[in-house]
């Protein structure tokens, strides 16, 4: 395994795992952005447990069950293109940053787990 791997796919998981339980907790600033979104609040136990699932799956993927990492990525890849694509229907463009940056972090995981 590479250093910039196991590097990317940990930021992955700790950004995931954190957001997650942020969603959980309902956290204002998750509350905020779900209503600016127009994500019903009844969707953050989902949302939150497919998060920090992905970061389980990075985890899995990285003590040696590939095909389970990789499908991991791909879920978190999808996951915050829907993400990308809510805030951009909203017109939500303020804080648009934070699921394009953790789209990011999930392709770079996608791609590192590929060339595995």
């Amino acid at each position: 395994m590479t250093i910039a791997y196991l590097a990317v796919t940990f930021v992955a998981v700790v950004a995931n795992a954190a957001v997650g339980v942020a969603d959980l907790a309902r956290a204002r600033f998750v509350l905020g952005n779900c209503a600016a979104v127009g994500v019903p609040p009844t969707w953050l136990i989902w949302l939150g447990l497919a998060k920090i699932a992905g970061a389980a799956g990075l985890v899995t993927g990285l003590l040696g069950v590939r095909p389970l990492g990789v499908a991991a990525a791909v879920g978190l890849v999808l996951f915050f293109v829907g993400a990308v694509v809510a805030h951009l229907r909203a017109r939500v463009l303020r804080s648009i940053g934070f699921p394009a940056g953790f789209l990011a972090l999930a392709c770079a995981a996608l791609v590192g787990a590929l060339a595995q």
